[in-house]
């Protein structure tokens, strides 16, 4: 059976074409722009090729976008109704299948044939960045750990390519709870490549879960040059730099991040960026900060996509906005058309169970807190915080809705149950000043000054530390 990476033949494709595939590929690795003229090059340079339009089929579902996946279908369906896919070797069917499957909405299925390409032919840099990328909008921690983790003892550790598969395998360690472990393989695979930015975004993972804020703060201001241009996700792990100068109580910060890199009138109406913005302005409405015209331009970005149901997480990140504006109509309309679109929507679309299941009740909670029915919040999140997973996106992403449900906890009244969520997060990450902020509020609820004093004061000392790195 192949193994080797670079004995893969492509069939039908010229070798302008194929260098024009591993310049794509290694883009794609590294998250660099040039990836989408490379991958249409290929496509303009063997037009017959499958794996050219394969990878710009891919290249069209990466973003989350409804328009650019439609696009890509339409293009992909093009090729396939006169191509013949007879004389493709099995590893180029089974990715043209893979492929299909996501243009046709069944993430899931696509996923498990990426699987099956990286458990033959586990040097297929294609399957495993792909795959991974899957997991990652499926929220499956464990898959997201082991596709990578089974296929790294297949590669040479002087391979190009194997850094950033250090740098997904820490990822997807850090998703599934091995922290140590993931700073360690994450640090590994940014000290092969500085500018692995997927790599410098798992070691930030790293730190955001066990609190060390200040050390992520640290490490990303060492590393400024390497992750702030140049690449998809610039805009990503600058929110991970401004979720740490949150815990370390610099509001100003924050906004700065904000204004400058998050959103402003530059920015484009990308969803993966838009959700970032939303996820930060959220945290900043749970604890009482008032940014009304920040909410009010995003809000304006989010409608102005026009999108309609695709992707259950970033319908959630768009009621947030809305919500935070004010517009509860347009958030409400929302909601109404993703439960029409479910009426007449099979249900082997990924994202069927994904919206009914988890986007639907998480966007009515967003709704409810912001018309402040924090009981009917509590009533909608409780019974499902243990699956939020299932819509896609890290721990740290899904940590906004998580402590929507503290605060429509201590805001209802649901003591105990505020009592138990605190519990459990100050257990699992004890070096955390939203953990301690928010238990004093509780204690003061409660009428236990004394308690409400020591929690607030531990959070204060947390936060000095992360002031500190700061400067």
């Amino acid at each position: 059976m192949e193994r080797d990476r670079h004995a893969h033949v492509l069939s039908d494709t010229s070798d302008e074409a194929a260098r024009h595939y591993e310049r794509a590929l290694d883009a794609l690795l590294f998250f660099r722009g040039e990836v989408a003229d490379e991958a249409q090059a290929m496509v303009a340079a063997s037009p017959d090729s499958a794996m050219a339009h394969v990878f710009a089929a891919y290249l069209g579902l990466l973003g989350t976008e409804e328009k650019e996946a439609a696009a890509a279908r339409q293009s992909f369906r093009a090729f396939r109704g006169t191509a013949d896919l007879a004389g493709l070797s099995p590893r180029e069917k089974m990715h043209a299948a893979a492929a299909e499957a996501w243009l046709d909405g069944d993430m899931l299925r696509a996923g498990d044939i990426l699987g099956e390409i990286s458990t033959g032919f586990p040097r297929d840099a294609l399957a495993l960045a792909v795959g991974h990328q899957i997991d990652f909008f499926t929220g499956d921690a464990q898959r997201l750990r082991d596709r990578i983790g089974g296929a790294l003892s297949a590669w040479d550790g002087d391979d190009p390519h194997f850094g950033p598969l250090l740098g997904m395998y820490a990822f997807g360690l850090e998703e599934a709870g091995h922290y140590g472990h993931a700073e360690e393989i994450g640090l590994r695979a940014v000290e092969r490549h500085p500018r692995d930015v997927w790599g410098i975004h798992a070691v930030v993972h790293t730190y955001e879960m066990r609190g060390l804020f200040d050390v992520g703060i640290r490490y990303l201001d060492a590393r400024t040059e390497d992750w702030t241009d140049g690449n998809y996700l610039s805009v990503h792990n600058a929110w991970h730099y401004a979720l740490y100068a949150l815990e370390a109580g610099s509001i100003e910060r924050v906004l700065g991040v904000y204004d400058n890199t998050l959103h402003n009138e530059a920015s484009q109406a990308i969803a993966m960026e838009l959700l970032d913005a939303s996820a930060l302005l959220w945290r900043l409405l749970l604890a009482n900060i008032d940014v009304e015209p920040r909410w009010a331009a995003l809000a304006q970005a989010w409608a102005g996509r026009e999108a309609g149901a695709y992707y259950a997480f970033n319908d959630v990140h768009a009621v947030m906005a809305y919500a935070g504006a004010g517009r509860l109509s347009d958030a409400e309309r929302l909601v109404k058309d993703r439960e029409q679109w479910l009426t007449r929507t099979d249900s082997a679309v990924s994202n069927h169970a994904m919206t009914r299941e988890v986007g639907i009740p998480v966007c009515r909670a967003l709704i409810s807190y912001r018309q402040r029915q924090y009981g009917r919040v509590v009533e909608l999140l409780a019974p499902i915080r243990y699956r939020l997973n299932s819509f896609g996106g890290s721990h740290a992403q899904r940590d906004a809705i998580q402590r929507t449900l503290v605060e429509a906890a201590i805001r209802s009244g649901r003591h105990d149950l505020a009592r138990t969520l605190l519990s459990e997060r100050i257990n699992l990450r004890p070096i955390c000043p939203y953990n301690w902020r928010a238990r004093a509020r509780l204690a003061d609820r409660l009428g236990d000054t004394a308690q409400a004093a020591a929690a607030r004061d531990r959070a204060e000392r947390q936060a000095a530390v992360g002031a500190a790195a700061l400067g």
